[in-house]
C-alpha cells in the first residue's frame, strides 16, 4: 500500500475540525516532515466562506510546498472548476508543475457545499456542466502548441495559447473526485484517476472500487487499480477506548459543521458526500483507534483493491503521524 495525506490548514489552531488541527505554518511543518518519514503525497482542499480561514487558494500553498520540499507529490482534492476560469487554472496548474518538477497530482471536483455556490453566485444546478465543461478546456490548454479558439456554453477564448507547457507530459495526473457509482463509471470513461471521500464506510467504499474497476475492464483501460484509487480515511491512535470515543465524538460534532455549510435551503442536496451522515463513518470507516484496530482495518481494505490511503489529522498531529510511520506502515510495503 501506498500512503499520502490528505487535509486543510486553518488561520488559527482549531482542535475540533474535520479536515485537520493544524495551522498553515504548522501544515508546512507537518507535510515536510512527512517527506522525510517516507509518505508518497499530499492532497490539500479548496473551501471558500467557512469562517474558519480555510485552504481556499490551494495552488498557492501547494508551491510555497514545493520550494520546501524535493520528493513528496503535491496533490489538489479537489480544486473545484465551476468555480474557476479553466484557461487561468491551466497556466497556473502547468508553472507549479514545471517548478516542483513534475509533482502535481491534479484533483479536480464540481463541489458539493451549497454556501460556496451560493457565495460566488453561481447555480449549484449547473455544476457538473462546468466541471465538463472545464475539463475539456483544460486538457485543450496544454494538449495544443499553436493558438486556437473556443466557443462554449460558460466559457469562450479566441486565439489563445496557454503558457508554459508541463512539465509531466502531456499534463499532470488527473484524478476525479466522485461518489455516486453513475459518476464513477464516467471517472473511469475518461481514463482518470479516482479520489474517493473520507466519510463513506467501508462496504460502500468496497462497492465503489468494484464499480470503477469493473468499468476500466469494460472499456479495456487498465483495471490495476492499485495506484488508481486513493481513499481519504482520517487517523488518530488512541491509546484505548475511551480515547477513541473521545476523538470521534468531537469528529462528529465536526461533521454536522460541514453539514450545514453544504446542505441547500431545501433540503435536497444529493451530493454523494453528503449520504452518509452520523456515528457509522468515524466508527466504522476512519482509522481512528488503538493500533490494533486500525491494523484490521486496514487489511480489510487492502483486501477490497484499496492500495492507496490518503491520511487525514483528526488530532494526533505531527506525533501521531510519526508514530503511524513507525508502527504502522511498514507492515503494508
Amino acid at each position: 500500500m501506498k500512503f499520502g495525506l490528505f487535509g486543510s490548514a486553518k488561520l488559527n489552531r482549531i482542535n475540533n475540525d474535520i479536515d485537520s488541527s493544524l495551522s498553515y505554518n504548522e501544515w508546512i511543518d507537518y507535510n515536510v516532515e512527512a517527506e522525510r518519514l517516507g509518505f508518497e503525497s499530499t492532497f490539500t482542499v479548496e473551501h471558500h466562506f467557512t469562517g474558519l480561514g480555510q485552504v481556499s487558494a490551494s495552488l498557492n500553498l501547494l508551491t510555497y510546498l514545493a520550494a520546501k520540499t524535493s520528493k513528496i507529490k503535491l496533490g489538489t482534492a479537489v480544486l473545484t472548476l465551476p468555480w474557476h476560469n479553466p484557461v487561468l487554472l491551466a497556466e497556473q496548474v502547468a508553472t507549479i508543475d514545471l517548478l516542483s518538477n513534475g509533482r502535481i497530482q491534479l484533483g479536480v471536483g464540481k463541489g458539493y457545499r451549497y454556501n460556496e455556490f451560493k457565495g460566488f453566485k453561481i447555480n449549484m444546478n449547473e455544476a457538473n456542466e462546468r466541471f465538463n465543461e472545464s475539463v475539456d478546456i483544460m486538457v485543450k490548454s496544454w494538449e495544443n502548441k499553436k493558438k486556437w479558439s473556443y466557443t462554449g456554453k460558460f466559457w469562450s477564448f479566441d486565439d489563445i495559447i496557454v503558457e508554459p507547457s508541463c512539465h509531466q507530459s502531456p499534463y499532470p495526473t488527473l484524478w476525479m473526485a466522485a461518489g455516486n457509482h453513475e459518476a464513477i463509471k464516467n471517472v473511469a470513461k475518461k481514463n482518470a484517476n479516482l479520489l474517493l471521500d473520507q466519510f463513506s464506510p467501508l462496504d460502500e467504499v468496497i462497492k465503489r472500487v468494484q464499480v470503477y474497476k469493473s468499468e476500466l475492464n469494460k472499456n479495456k483501460l487498465n483495471d490495476d487499480t492499485h495506484n488508481r484509487i486513493a481513499l481519504a480515511r482520517a487517523l488518530y491512535i488512541a491509546k484505548d477506548q475511551k480515547e477513541k470515543m473521545e476523538v470521534i465524538e468531537k469528529r462528529i460534532m465536526a461533521r454536522s459543521k460541514v453539514d450545514q455549510l453544504s446542505e441547500r435551503p431545501d433540503g435536497k442536496n444529493q451530493s454523494s458526500i453528503m449520504s452518509f451522515k452520523g456515528p457509522d463513518e468515524a466508527l466504522n470507516g476512519a482509522l481512528i483507534g488503538t493500533e490494533e484496530e486500525i491494523h484490521e482495518r486496514l487489511k480489510k481494505l487492502r483486501d477490497n483493491g484499496v492500495g492507496y490511503l490518503l491520511l487525514v489529522d483528526a488530532g494526533g498531529g505531527i506525533d501521531h503521524l510519526r508514530l503511524f510511520a513507525k508502527k504502522i506502515m511498514p507492515t503494508y510495503h
